[in-house]
């Protein structure tokens, strides 16, 4: 897990240094991978944290079945004219709500 969020600093770092810019159409792909990044990020810190049984290999394919879940629903949105990809964003935004409460509980039952 430590190489997961050494990985997440130094791409924020990658990305804050280079300017990406990123054309308008593609904001809503962009938009629902990071939070699907976010989602599979902290479900491997609450994986390690209450129940110390992090795996890498759950960790990468939950990363990458997030990301391609949530550009296919933002693509079929795209296709449909509709606007699927607030679905994705409210679903991995509910999942992160989730994780960083088992996270906190977790942390002050260590701490207590």
């Amino acid at each position: 897990m430590r190489f997961a969020i050494l990985g997440l600093i130094i791409g924020i770092l990658i990305g804050y240094v280079l300017k990406v810019d990123i054309p308008i159409e593609y904001t809503k792909y962009t938009a629902v991978v990071i939070i699907g990044l976010l989602d599979a990020l902290l479900g491997a810190v609450r994986a390690d944290v209450s129940k110390n049984d992090y795996n890498s290999l759950i960790f990468v394919s939950g990363l990458f079945f997030n990301i391609v879940l949530a550009v296919g629903i933002t693509y079929l949105g795209d296709r449909l004219g509709l606007d699927l990809y607030l679905a994705a964003t409210v679903v991995f935004t509910y999942r992160i709500f989730l994780n960083v409460g088992i996270i906190r509980r977790a942390l002050l039952k260590k701490w207590a």
